[in-house]
């Protein structure tokens, strides 16, 4: 029998925020196409997660992403998590490090968008949410080889908002203003308090809120942080 709950395809399926999306998405009545280079995990999220489907991709792939939507179908919501991160300022950073973050952040929003929102245009609804951080805001200096490609990312995401939202389809940017609590992060930040985090669990029921806003209350950019994040 064909499974006719609607799909919902996530980028950058992590340990972190990506796993807790797809659970998100998966409670809310959807089936879930996964989308991360890491085979392994995702079939492991597979077996734990009723509904979901491992899709081993590399985002910055135009024509592997174009099989992948002959292959699962068109989605009804689409987020976009895969990221692309650096630490460095201008002259410790290679130039390739930037084009390769562009690739994953923006230029993999472009091919998603392409391949997705005619569909959605046609169904006269649907949503695009991107999952983005502070750098999209500001310049840090040791932030030269990841932050141009976040604010331009946010700035492709407003471009989509302003025309697919007059046709049906919601697009919604994401500021992630805090550390999220992953293994990593708690290594590198020890001495720190549990409020100090963001919880994945948290992030990925504020994306399932964008993505389901009513018509005539659509955000296009909303924040969250901890309750004492200083901004």
């Amino acid at each position: 029998m064909r499974d006719k709950r609607p799909l919902a395809l996530i980028t950058g399926v992590g340990p972190g925020t990506g796993s807790a999306l797809v659970k998100r998405f998966a409670e809310g009545g959807y089936r879930v196409a996964m989308l991360a280079r890491d085979a392994d995990r995702l079939s492991q999220l597979a077996d734990e997660i009723e509904g979901t489907i491992a899709v081993p991709c590399d985002v910055t792939d135009e024509a592997a992403l174009a099989q992948v939507i002959a292959d699962v179908g068109a989605p009804k919501i689409v987020v976009h998590n895969a990221v692309g991160g650096a630490f460095g300022t201008w002259d410790q950073i290679e130039t390739e490090t930037l084009r390769q973050n562009m690739e994953i952040n923006t230029l993999s929003l472009l091919h998603l968008a392409k391949l997705t929102a005619p569909a959605m245009i046609e169904e006269g609804e649907g949503a695009i949410v991107v999952t983005g951080n502070t750098s999209a805001l500001r310049g840090s200096a040791m932030f030269a080889g990841f932050a141009p490609s976040k604010a331009a990312q946010r700035i492709l995401a407003e471009s989509l908002a302003r025309d697919l939202g007059p046709r049906g389809v919601h697009v919604a940017y994401l500021i992630i203003d805090a550390v999220i609590d992953v293994p990593w992060a708690r290594a590198r930040y020890a001495e720190k308090a549990d409020d100090f985090f963001i919880s994945p669990t948290s992030i990925a029921a504020e994306v399932y809120h964008l993505a389901h806003q009513p018509k005539d209350a659509w955000s296009f950019l909303a924040e969250v942080r901890p309750f004492h994040e200083l901004w």
